[in-house]
């Protein structure tokens, strides 16, 4: 079976999943991270290398206080918590997007996390947390811009490498698979620029409910898929 090297992954559908049982969206977004519990080991057994997880949108700050407050409070108690289990399987930890909208403990927690485990290469996590696409690639062109005014960088210089270099996704392959659950088929502003050959996989089930399972079931389809790189 050809497994993809990097799976990228819209954890989309607490919020309904929630709904749908009569609860609040907060316990849909507890029971979501129970489920990145099982999913993450998984993936690493089944020969997955990367794991890239949209876990909150620079748009999501504009969510009701009650689940801002929700999703930070989980946050915190994962990496505090759940991710040290991680760290003791040699797994790599890198943070994207705008850390410092954050509590100043979370942001401190990211740095070390990301420090501690800079040199594992069994396994690495991404976490997309306050990130946007466009602001990536607004902020690497403001760079890319910088350095030509100051004559760093001439015009024929800007090229696709450098702006790929420049984007706060440098350290990680773009993702040959990106997973979106829930059954919506968009990227809601995740990995535009990297996302320019990967495969798309959406199934209907929400993230609480997405399993072992349906896992393999995302693997099979990428299997089969035809990979013509820069072909039509």
């Amino acid at each position: 079976m050809n497994i993809p090297h990097h799976v990228a992954i819209i954890m989309d559908g607490n919020g309904r999943w929630a709904q749908k049982r009569g609860l609040p969206r907060t316990a849909g977004h507890k029971a979501g991270g129970e489920t990145l519990k099982k999913i993450l080991p998984y993936l690493k057994k089944r020969g997955v290398k990367v794991v890239t997880l949209y876990a909150f949108s620079s748009e999501n700050w504009a969510r009701p206080k009650e689940e801002v407050d929700t999703l930070i409070k989980l946050f915190r108690d994962y990496l505090n918590g759940d991710i040290s289990e991680l760290k003791k399987q040699k797994t790599r930890i890198s943070f994207i997007g705008n850390r410092h909208k954050f509590p100043a403990d979370i942001v401190q927690k990211m740095n070390e996390l990301e420090l501690d485990t800079e040199n594992n290469n069994e396994f690495h996590v991404v976490l997309a947390l306050s990130y946007g696409a466009r602001d990536d690639i607004t902020e690497a062109v403001k760079q890319i811009v910088g350095q030509a005014v100051i004559g760093m960088i001439k015009g024929d210089e800007i090229t696709q490498n450098l702006i790929s270099e420049t984007l706060s996704t440098h350290h990680i392959p773009n993702p040959d698979l990106i997973i979106r659950t829930s059954g919506e088929q968009r990227l809601s502003n995740f990995l535009l620029w990297e996302a320019a050959y990967s495969e798309f996989y959406f199934p209907k089930v929400h993230w609480p409910d997405f399993n072992e399972t349906e896992v393999d079931k995302a693997l099979e389809v990428y299997t089969y898929r035809n990979r013509r790189f820069g072909k039509i």
